[in-house]
């Protein structure tokens, strides 16, 4: 049976229209004649989502309880039982209520896939697991519902939903979205204009790389290999030289001039050993190129124009931005150099930029870090200059007529040998010796054309001109191994050293150090994996590169692995490393150990200190319960008892103040248990506060009716700005505040409450004439469960202030203590004021658009 049909009504926000998009489509395909049924839909009170399920064929969902209530779910066995052609399944990251057939509604939607049965349903973008700490960030709200990207990117067919933030704010305040009494703190909170941007950005951003994906398929498949310019792609080519931040910065201003362009910075290496390029100044262009948006590629390949170009070609670029050479003019006899082949080669399809920078023609230098073996082009070109250079030469001479003679003519036969050692190293070197001194016998030396000498001075002639070039190829040998040895020691010592720099500092992650080692080795992926014992299994500790769908499960697998202890090792593939280059890896791979334990180590050290904070924590706890919890639980148990009992015949005015006390306990009782509550809250990060443009002189008083009405005194300017705060939290702060100041105050003498503003700020100061406290213990006071000299005055458990602090910084504010002139301590609690002062709300339209 083939899979069914996956399509996915991808909204930014709640809202959109993606539920009614979908219902839309049902109704379209009913009337084709399609086989269509409503699995799971939920219309969330809408009455326009409502009316398009009408028409529609709904399945009977399943009811299930938990925790006393009861929960409907989409029943997935009546759904395949029913077998429709399509099904309408909703809300795609929902969590499905325990003890259902699965745990998310997309494993749901994946058995109906594998039934045969194409599913229509509907996802928002803050949903995508891999987008959750962005959209926390933007909106300050986790979601807990999530689906895999995979899944989503799986469907057949993706559509955007799509609407303007002003337009959902609209619809919000008309009610077309949530019940009246939700639209104010939607549309101060979730709602607001800047989270409905960003995250409409995201989705379309998300949505323009699904595109993207599907391009480069359809041009794989059909083996497209010019560019489409559907968007500017800029490929900044890098050499690993200090004019590479020049570059990248030039690219970038490019890309800042079209929307959504890109900037991809790729460094071709060669295949003959390390990198011959300073991986420090590589670091740096990555990092650099990362910051400014863009992304940074390692590609292998010999012949560096071709490279580029396919580079280039196979990411669909529209542009290329290349560096002036920084070879000599003398060195341009080698060769045009990179930029002008990538111009000449790039075809009308791709346009080259040149860019000039302050490195140009100073010179490349030698190579970094090139390893101590010629490559084959070298060596068939040490042989050819070797062994057929001779024989032209030969032929050259003899058609001059008389030539040069015999002392020049054995100079340029030795100038062929030492170009062949200089190529192709000593055994080229030899030959052309060898071949040099026959073709010096049988051509120049009298009797010629015979390989007899006649002449004694032309046998010592031969012997020294083969002597000599015996010598000088093995000197120009062994100091060109010697050069190259040297090259590749700095090499090795500076990758070392900047290694060693950058994880001693704590610079380096797993992850990047593992890509440090793919770019130096020019490997295609680098994988630590480690197992439990000898028998285990291998895991996968960290990886970089691509695995092109074979991933990496074993050291065997590889084309290079490096034990690390005796359950570890470091996997390299891409191709086999030469005997030296495993040195340098051995120090990688001990490093890659250190990492991993390190990142452990901090893990387990950040586990232990929350658990020793929850230990702490739970030890005052009991403390407090022993103690300032029994207290008024004593006192309301022992007015109970008294009041049940039959021996005493109580007065009215003794119940009356019997039950007073009890009241009193039971006031005590919830004051301390909120404060409890409240401070779990702060301590797990569950509190979310509602921002909303408030006047102080409509919170603050609200905050005093749990102390004596003469024990404050109130001073709140009506010009005072606006605040933006939560004004439930604001009053929770303030109350807890106002009643630490009265507790401590002496008797006549009351707590002063004032208001100023100051710049951008609001202050709120809370003032008594207590006994104060010293600057040493001014932190302490904030912390759970403290109290200054361990001695309070009536209730408490030393969270009031701890409780206002947390509460102060939910809302963006903060809460500090001075010292009040004359004696006693003021509590400052600042809060930011509304730019502009009082804003007023524009009239919203009479109709809302849909």
């Amino acid at each position: 049976m083939a899979r069914g049909k996956l399509r996915i009504y991808l909204g930014a926000a709640p809202g959109v229209g993606k539920t009614y998009a979908m219902l839309s489509e049902a109704h379209r395909r009913v009337e084709r004649g399609t086989d269509a049924v409503v699995a799971f839909v939920e219309h969330h009170g809408r009455p326009r989502t409502e009316v398009m399920l009408h028409g529609l064929e709904p399945i009977q969902r399943r009811e299930l309880e938990y925790r006393g209530t009861v929960f409907t779910e989409m029943d997935v066995d009546a759904v395949l039982e029913r077998a429709p052609a399509v099904a309408l399944v909703d809300e795609l990251a929902h969590t499905n209520v325990p003890g259902s057939r699965n745990g998310k509604r997309w494993q749901d939607i994946e058995e109906l896939l594998e039934a045969g049965i194409d599913v229509i349903s509907t996802v928002n973008i803050q949903h995508l697991e891999s987008l959750g700490d962005v959209v926390e960030s933007i909106t300050g709200v986790r979601q807990r519902e999530t689906v895999p990207d995979e899944v989503v990117r799986r469907a057949d067919q993706i559509e955007l939903v799509d609407m303007s933030p002003q337009a959902i704010r609209r619809r919000m305040a008309h009610g077309n979205i949530y019940q009246s009494d939700k639209v104010d703190a939607a549309l101060s909170n979730y709602f607001r204009p800047g989270n409905l941007t960003a995250l409409r950005e995201l989705a379309l951003l998300w949505v323009a790389d699904r595109v993207d994906e599907y391009l480069q398929e359809y041009r794989a498949e059909h083996s497209i290999r010019s560019t489409w310019q559907a968007r500017e792609r800029i490929v900044v080519g890098l050499t690993g030289g200090p004019e590479g931040r020049t570059l990248i910065r030039r690219a970038a201003r490019m890309a800042a001039k079209g929307s959504g362009s890109e900037v991809l910075a790729v460094y071709i290496a060669r295949s003959d050993g390390l990198t011959s390029a300073s991986p420090k100044e590589l670091a740096v262009q990555r990092k650099l190129v990362e910051d400014l948006g863009g992304t940074f590629h390692h590609v292998i390949g010999d012949d560096i124009p071709s490279a580029l170009l396919d580079f280039a070609r196979g990411v669909n670029a529209t542009q290329i931005v290349l560096g002036s050479s920084r070879r000599k003019a003398w060195q341009y006899i080698f060769g045009p150099g990179v930029g002008a082949t990538v111009a000449r080669e790039s075809g009308p399809d791709l346009d080259v930029h040149i860019v000039t920078h302050d490195e140009v023609a100073k010179g490349r230098g030698l190579p970094v870090a090139r390893g101590a073996r010629l490559g084959r082009t070298r060596i068939i070109g040490g042989w050819l200059v070797g062994v057929v250079g001779p024989v032209l030469l030969s032929l050259l001479l003899t058609g001059i007529g008389n030539g040069p003679g015999l002392a020049n003519d054995v100079l340029l036969f030795l100038f062929l040998t030492v170009v062949a050692a200089l190529l192709g190293g000593q055994l080229p070197a030899l030959a052309s010796a060898a071949v040099g001194s026959l073709l010096l016998n049988f051509y120049f030396t009298p009797p010629t054309h015979t390989l007899t000498v006649s002449d004694p001075k032309n046998i010592v002639a031969i012997v020294v001109f083969f002597a000599v070039a015996v010598s000088v190829a093995s000197v120009v040998d062994l100091a060109a191994r010697r050069t190259h040895q040297a090259a590749r020691l700095r090499a090795e010592s500076e990758i070392l050293s900047f290694l060693a720099g950058s994880v001693l500092r704590g610079e380096t992650t797993l992850d990047a150090l593992l890509e440090r080692v793919r770019e130096t080795f020019g490997m295609e992926t680098v994988a630590l994996l480690e197992r439990a014992g000898d028998v285990e299994p291998w895991t996968c500790a960290g990886r970089a590169g691509s695995d092109h769908g074979t991933p990496l499960l074993r050291p065997e697998d590889a084309d290079v692995d490096m034990p690390v202890g005796d359950h570890m090792a470091l996997a390299l593939t891409g191709r086999v490393l030469p005997a030296e280059d495993r040195r340098v890896l051995a120090a990688f791979a001990a490093q890659a150990a250190v990492v991993l334990d390190r990142q452990r180590l901090v893990g387990e050290a950040e586990r232990a200190r929350a658990l020793a904070e929850g230990n702490r924590i739970r030890t005052a706890l009991l403390a407090a319960v022993s103690h300032d919890l029994r207290t008024p639980l004593a006192g309301i148990k022992a007015s109970v008892t008294s009041l049940r009992s039959d021996d005493v015949a109580w007065s009215p005015e003794d119940e009356a103040e019997l039950l007073a006390g009890i009241e009193a306990g039971a006031d005590r009782l919830d004051h301390l248990v909120g404060n409890l509550l409240d401070m779990s809250r702060l301590q797990t990060g569950t509190v979310t506060p509602l921002i909303r443009e408030t006047d102080l002189d409509e919170v603050v008083p609200m905050a005093l009716g749990g102390v004596p009405e003469d024990s404050v005194t109130l001073d709140i300017p009506e010009e005072l700005p606006i605040v933006a705060v939560d004004p439930g939290l604001l009053e929770r702060a303030v109350a807890n505040l106002v009643e630490n100041a009265v507790k401590y105050s002496p008797d006549g003498a009351a707590v002063l409450v004032s208001a100023s503003a100051l710049g951008d700020r609001v202050e709120l100061r809370i003032a008594d004439r207590g006994p104060g406290v010293p600057d040493s213990a001014k932190d302490r006071i904030f912390e759970p469960f403290q109290r200054y000299g361990d001695a309070p005055r009536g209730a408490g458990v030393g969270l009031g202030l701890a409780v206002a602090r947390g509460f102060a910084e939910a809302m963006g504010g903060t809460l500090a203590a001075e010292d009040t002139p004359g004696g006693g301590m003021t509590m400052v609690l600042t809060l930011r004021a509304v730019p502009g002062g009082p804003q007023v709300m524009p009239d919203l339209p009479a109709q809302a658009t849909t």
